[in-house]
């Protein structure tokens, strides 16, 4: 590394069943085609911590579709109460039964190399939030739900982090933007991910960047750098 002072960290967002094909209930096209990109960079020996993240719902988890009588999936919207303030609320999108706590869905895909990565950490386990973002939901007055994920990256001294993962306009862009606000340098690795929506990927983009969120290359320096 041409840094010294650059420690970073990696963080593989849910590169879970129900999010690839051709099984997954929620599944992202072309999602499981990322794991050659993922495991290449899991070798790389500057990182100081490689962590990946799952989806680990309960079965009456708020976002699915199937729990709200006559909603459907990809199309309606719920709202979101924080449970200790209710005058705290966000819309989400519903989506279908995915990444139930023990099921096969929830399961990382075998193709990732699990023996590189130092830390896994279950995300949107509270029925009451949805949980986008690896490092906490978007409740602020109070938190609901935090994974414990920044503080985990201080403790090894982070600096950088590298995200890729599934899919890329959800939780990889709410992990990354909070990587952002808890103040690393942050990176999206874009062969390493994949959108639901291609379009409002590539139209959101320079967005992300206006928020500090570098979008990089596999070959490109930010990447190279580390190896």
């Amino acid at each position: 590394m041409s840094d010294p002072a650059c420690k970073p960290a990696l963080i593989v967002v849910d590169l879970q069943e129900d999010f690839c094909p051709p099984n997954g209930s929620l599944a992202v096209e072309e999602g499981r085609d990322v794991a050659s990109v993922v495991n290449d960079l899991l070798s790389v020996p500057s990182f100081v911590i490689r962590v990946a993240t799952k989806d680990w719902h309960p079965a009456d988890h708020i976002s699915f579709a199937s729990n709200h009588a006559g909603k459907q999936p990809f199309v309606d919207t719920v709202t979101v109460v924080n449970p200790h303030n209710a005058n705290e609320t966000y819309e989400t999108r519903l989506w279908p039964v995915h990444c139930v706590q023990g099921s096969p869905g929830a399961a990382l895909i075998p193709e990732l190399h699990i023996d590189k990565v130092d830390r896994i950490i279950e995300k949107g386990q509270r029925k009451e939030v949805e949980m986008y973002s690896a490092f906490y939901d978007p409740l602020t007055q109070p938190r609901v739900s935090d994974s414990g994920l920044s503080g985990v990256l201080k403790e090894h001294g982070v600096t950088d982090v590298y995200v890729v993962g599934l899919a890329a306009d959800y939780c990889v862009q709410s992990t990354a933007l909070d990587a952002v606000k808890e103040g690393f340098k942050t990176y999206i690795v874009e062969e390493g991910t994949r959108p639901v929506d291609g379009k409002a990927w590539a139209d959101g983009k320079q967005d992300l960047q206006n928020m500090g969120v570098r979008l990089v290359s596999l070959s490109g320096p930010e990447v190279e750098r580390l190896r």
